[in-house]
């Protein structure tokens, strides 16, 4: 199960889209706000969509309320 870390851009006219940095960290653009889980709900069906996988293989473990986040990948 990968760990995966990410910056999230909430509110974002880029988005929706993921952005790679040379360290590893992703980037997520979701056009979403920050506002009731909005965002994160957005960032887990971005990533779903980017790894491939089923929305439910993606779970954020943490960083609830924070910009930075670390999802788990199944």
């Amino acid at each position: 199960m990968p760990t995966v870390r990410a910056t999230i851009k909430p509110n974002s006219r880029k988005g929706p889209l993921v952005e790679t940095a040379e360290d590893g960290t992703l980037t997520l653009y979701v056009r979403a706000p920050a506002v009731e889980g909005k965002a994160n709900k957005a960032a887990i069906e971005l990533l779903a969509e980017h790894f491939g996988v089923t929305k439910s293989a993606v779970r954020l473990t943490a960083g609830a309320t924070s910009r930075s986040k670390r999802f788990d990948i199944d």
